[in-house]
């Protein structure tokens, strides 16, 4: 089988695994082509921080000889990249930082990327991220800014921005990223990809760098749903090395994107979710609702001060982590991340107790409201990807950091851990995408994903490889 190069980037993950499986194609090819286009599309997007070629063709040469010897490889000859943050045998993990170059090389892989070697996965290198993940733009003082494949104008998104630029140019069709209040959805949205932000406590983080333990959570970025569902199926599994990590049952999600949606219940966030967003996001967020026939809105109360809380305790929480560094070596931060870390250390511990408790109360009322409907949908983002090197923008009528501020409406889920799978809209007359969340009861990622699926194949969200113009 002969596939040229422009052909074997638009595959799905699903796809590539099905024709290595059955011989149509060797691993090694398509390890040679992913390695060719980052070399000739990195420059243009600055998506990795790190390659490893010499460790991308070893693993493919093992996926064919094992594909050759009869193994069943989920993912086999799949190309992929990971943030920055997840440990990487013989790489250092610098996490966008600056003072973790001289850091010693992982002496071991993060067990998310031992579980995608064993699935026949194959790792092309490490993608770039904002310093310690405290970023929604995409934007690094020390590593430059990473920027969007559908302009390149425009930001992509953090903090895992290189993960999303890898995917959108069609270097890799998969990638991983880490979420804290909304690190894979926010640049899913800006880049037109699928997102997943699994139920807090799925998903082992062990052999990643840590940023707000509580709110940590890891997931793929994909340009399709299927590849989702495949890839967060391999994903699963308890690891005892993450001490956060839940024993709660694995639950199948590829075999079942073909089940009906049809008698889901499926709402439309109201209130906060409808009113601080732009009319591209909004018109995007009807657009999933219609597709779905949701015309019932739920006003959720409280959720301004879900968001607040969030960042009370995510300045607190980081700010404890890099408090030393913060202390001893300040100049060799970024230096916005710099002094939003020394607002946080000033944080009263009364706000942060005051924050949980309410977090708690927040907790219990989504979950009830749970009880009444299967799916929730809500705006990713409240605008497209803004112009690189945006510092600012206008939102009813007040100026606000860009920064701390496009994460609006993901922090308020991932600070009770809830999954959502993020979906990219293209509207008519728009060159940018934006994303919706489909937001799920926990541990019901299969519902997030049947729904993604769904919409992905009537043609309400689609997720098109860039025109990078090679």
């Amino acid at each position: 089988m002969s596939v040229d190069r422009q052909a074997l980037r638009s595959w799905s993950a699903a796809q590539i695994a099905a024709e290595v499986s059955a011989g149509n194609i060797k691993a090694l090819e398509v390890a040679h082509t992913a390695l060719e286009d980052l070399d000739v599309l990195n420059p243009k997007i600055n998506a990795f921080t790190d390659t490893t070629p010499e460790r991308a063709l070893t693993e493919a040469r093992n996926v064919d000889d094992a594909i050759q010897s009869g193994a069943d490889l989920p993912l086999a000859g799949v190309p992929y990249a990971v943030k920055n943050l997840y440990d990487i045998k013989g790489i250092t993990t610098r996490a966008g930082a600056k003072i973790t170059q001289v850091n010693a090389p992982a002496s071991a892989d993060a067990t998310l990327v031992n579980k995608l070697q064993s699935a026949g996965a194959v790792l092309v290198g490490a993608t770039h991220m904002g310093e310690y993940a405290y970023d929604f733009t995409g934007e690094n003082a020390h590593d430059g800014n990473c920027v969007n494949p559908h302009n390149t104008a425009h930001m992509t998104g953090g903090s895992s921005s290189g993960s999303a630029a890898a995917t959108a140019s069609g270097i890799v069709p998969f990638a991983m990223g880490s979420d804290t209040n909304g690190s894979i959805r926010v640049p899913a949205s800006f880049c037109g990809l699928f997102g997943l932000k699994p139920t807090y406590g799925r998903l082992s983080r062990a052999g990643t760098y840590p940023f707000v333990g509580s709110f940590d959570h890891l997931g793929p970025l994909t340009r399709s749903a299927e590849d989702l569902a495949l890839i967060f199926d391999v994903l699963q599994g308890l690891d005892r090395a993450d001490p956060a990590q839940s024993d709660h049952p694995e639950i199948e999600t590829h075999q079942r994107l073909n089940e009906n949606v049809d008698q889901l219940r499926v709402a439309v966030a109201g209130g906060y979710f409808r009113e601080n967003l732009l009319p591209a996001a909004l018109d995007a967020v009807d657009l999933v609702a219609k597709a779905l026939g949701a015309s019932h809105e739920i006003d959720i109360p409280e959720t301004a001060r879900a968001r607040a809380a969030a960042y009370v305790i995510t300045a607190a929480e980081g700010s404890t982590l890099h408090f030393n560094r913060i202390r001893e070596r300040p100049q060799d931060f970024d230096p916005e991340t710099r002094d939003r870390f020394l607002a946080g250390t000033m944080v009263p511990a009364i706000w942060v107790q005051q924050a949980q408790r309410f977090r708690s109360w927040f907790r219990d009322l989504m979950h009830g409201l749970f009880d009444k409907i299967d799916i929730l949908i809500a705006p990713a983002t409240p605008f497209q990807a803004l112009p690189s090197g945006t510092k600012t923008f206008t939102l009813n009528g007040e100026t606000v950091p860009a920064r701390p501020n496009i994460g609006i409406f993901t922090q308020p889920i991932s600070f009770i851990g809830l999954p959502a799978v993020t979906v990219p809209v293209w509207l008519n007359g728009e060159d940018l995408p934006i994303g919706v969340q489909i937001i799920a009861p926990a541990w019901r990622e299969d519902l997030a994903l049947r729904v993604a699926h769904h919409l992905e194949q009537i043609g309400t969200v689609r997720a098109p490889i860039a025109d990078l113009g090679v």
